[in-house]
């Protein structure tokens, strides 16, 4: 079975090289209380993104100690690189870095202080391999087993999903990438007691990120852990889903403190990476979602809505109450579908509703805050000269560690 690749999909089209029954509701129904979030959760969501973006130098141009590429790494002063890894362009590839952010303040134009703290940055990229097609959604899950299973093979897990399951490929880039990951980072902790962890993650990084911070959380006891998503995909079955938003506590909680939880998955409309896998084939998104409703380049506070549980139909979820024509699996693969044929009920069992349009990969996959995944001077040319949201970057104060 392939690795389904999705931030792969544009640069394909393109032929470019647990839990708790009293849970209350994170959101509530007063439409006002969905729209807008604050300039400093504004702020550090876009500086997350640029940072995110910074991993489609790894195994490209490359990132190099103290904090340096072609791309945007120079608005990082108070980053330091611990590595990068890459596992490979093929069937199971993992990319990214380690790096310790030591902490920094910036200032609004309107003279209003950002605090970034000092953190462990954990950043996955997504894969830019061709081989990996749409027909790779079709992957089949596989029994979600919490580590230390299946590398110990000592007695069961201890944090058991019951019923989980998860998508395979997604499972097998955190296999590959957890070698490297996990020594790197325990021994950053070390070498930085008290910072904590952020991980984040872009498209299928985000899927692997989630996979990473289960692991973390659960099974190494890591409490001081954030995790950030661009345009992450569904990893797994409801069970699974369920499964995280317990681990992260993320359907509790007010309105007054959703901006606290730690976890946030960002999506962006007309994105249909979140909406995949398809719930046709099993899989559910989980809770902790920040939907940007806005088109094109550059969002506001004001566009910015704190989703209500897994499948807010006022956020990504929307998209599936398309009941529009599907398009068949089979005929993507270029095969004939005829009538009679037995392949006629897999179609319908396996297929592509035309809600989702492929070709917003281009653009709305990757237009969060920034256009992601170019790594050239400065990012995509259109982002030359442009500062982050009402921020000078020329008034930066790096905190001492």
């Amino acid at each position: 079975m392939r690795l389904i690749s999705l931030v792969a999909l544009p640069f394909v089209l393109a032929d470019f090289p647990i839990t708790n029954t009293q849970q209350r509701p994170l959101v509530q129904d007063d439409a006002s209380k969905h729209r807008g979030v604050s300039i400093p959760f504004f702020a550090s969501l876009e500086r997350l993104a640029r940072l995110v973006d910074i991993t489609y130098c790894v195994g490209n141009t490359g990132v190099s100690p103290p904090f340096s590429c072609v791309s945007r790494c120079r608005d990082f002063p108070s980053l330091h690189l611990e590595r990068t890894w890459n596992t490979g362009v093929l069937l199971s590839d993992s990319c990214g870095y380690i790096a310790v952010d030591h902490g920094e303040d910036r200032k609004t134009k309107a003279g209003e202080r950002l605090s970034y703290g000092p953190a462990i940055i954990v950043a996955f990229r997504g894969t830019y391999s061709i081989t990996n097609t749409i027909v790779d959604l079709s992957t089949i899950p596989q029994e979600y087993v919490p580590y230390p299973a299946p590398d110990d093979e000592e007695g069961e897990p201890e944090n058991r999903c019951e019923n989980c399951a998860v998508h395979m490929g997604f499972m097998s880039s955190w296999r590959s990438a957890r070698e490297v990951v996990l020594p790197a980072l325990q021994a950053a902790r070390e070498k930085n007691p008290g910072y904590p962890v952020q991980l984040i993650g872009h498209s299928l990084g985000g899927a692997v990120a989630a996979l990473a911070a289960l692991e973390l959380r659960l099974s190494l006891g890591w409490k001081d852990i954030t995790v950030t998503t661009f345009g992450e995909p569904r990893v797994g079955n409801k069970a699974l889903a369920q499964y995280l938003d317990a681990a992260f506590g993320l359907k509790n909680g007010s309105v007054e403190d959703a901006e606290k939880l730690p976890y946030r998955r960002v999506t962006h409309v007309n994105d249909p990476v979140p909406s995949l896998p398809l719930t046709e084939w099993g899989f559910r998104s989980h809770a902790g979602e920040v939907y940007i409703n806005k088109a094109e380049l550059q969002p506001v506070p004001e566009d910015l809505r704190l989703c209500r549980g897994d499948n807010d139909p006022k956020c990504i979820g929307s998209d599936e109450e398309d009941e529009s024509v599907a398009t068949p699996l089979g005929s993507l693969r270029g095969e004939k579908v005829a009538e009679g044929d037995s392949m006629v009920e897999e179609a319908k069992n396996r297929s592509f509703p035309a809600r989702l349009k492929f070709w917003q990969l281009f653009f709305a996959h990757r237009d969060y805050f920034w256009r992601l995944g170019l790594c050239l001077p400065g990012g995509d040319p259109a982002d030359w000269g442009r500062e982050s949201y009402d921020v000078s970057l020329a008034e930066v104060d790096v905190f001492k560690s």
